[in-house]
């Protein structure tokens, strides 16, 4: 089945980059040097609006979806919306992905400083790589991206599109997704393994989520 290809395609991943940043803890201090400019980050105004809007658009997305389910339902109204089970695999790969295994399983317990707190770039605590859940960062840490994994969640209404627009739903959602991951490493909010983690958690999640899904609907 080609979901099973893209699950095990995941996870290899996932695999790949914990063992290539586990090897080369470097690799994030380097990425991170790249966009590390005249003794900071990206800080601009548009930045941080971009982030917002980026940050905010999965549950904006959902909660309208919600609402067209709800008006349907209750109101009779003859509407496009998802239905009840649809709704259902959408909350819960939102809130099992980067809800409880990005949010609460890593970033409250993995205490890795961000790189704008690392000595490095001018902070103030010591670099930890990933695999080292030993660092200063007290809660909300560097890893994983809560945000990378939020905008890669967009996979999940992605793939309910209709199969005529499902392959450029798809390509738009990991588009947006790689775009978020971009500026969160730009603002200096996450190293690349963050972001690669927190998107890849939640992509498998999805995909995982969605065979569920696919079958029960059969």
């Amino acid at each position: 089945m080609f979901t099973d290809r893209i699950l095990a395609a995941l996870v290899l991943a996932l695999v790949g980059v914990g063992v290539v940043f586990a090897l080369w803890p470097g690799l994030d201090l380097a990425t991170s040097r790249l966009v590390y400019d005249d003794g900071g980050f990206w800080n601009s105004p548009a930045a941080w609006r971009a982030r917002d809007v980026l940050r905010l658009a999965p549950f904006w997305l959902l909660g309208g979806l919600a609402a067209l389910w709800l008006l349907r339902r209750w109101a009779a109204a003859r509407l496009t919306a998802p239905s009840g089970r649809a709704l259902v695999f959408l909350i819960a790969s939102l809130v099992i992905g980067p809800g409880l295994i990005v949010n609460l399983g890593l970033k409250d317990h993995s205490h890795r400083p961000r790189p704008v707190h690392v000595t490095q770039f001018g902070g103030d605590e010591a670099f930890r790589p990933w695999d080292r859940f030993d660092g200063a960062c007290k809660r909300n840490c560097s890893f994983a991206s809560g945000e990378a994994a939020s905008s890669f969640w967009m996979l999940a209404p992605a793939l309910l599109a209709p199969p005529p627009f499902r392959a450029v739903a798809v390509a738009a959602a990991i588009l947006y997704g790689v775009v978020t991951c971009v500026l969160r490493v730009l603002v200096g909010g996450h190293f690349l393994s963050d972001v690669l983690f927190g998107g890849l958690i939640s992509a498998l999640v999805v995909v995982a989520l969605w065979r569920v899904y696919e079958k029960r609907r059969l």
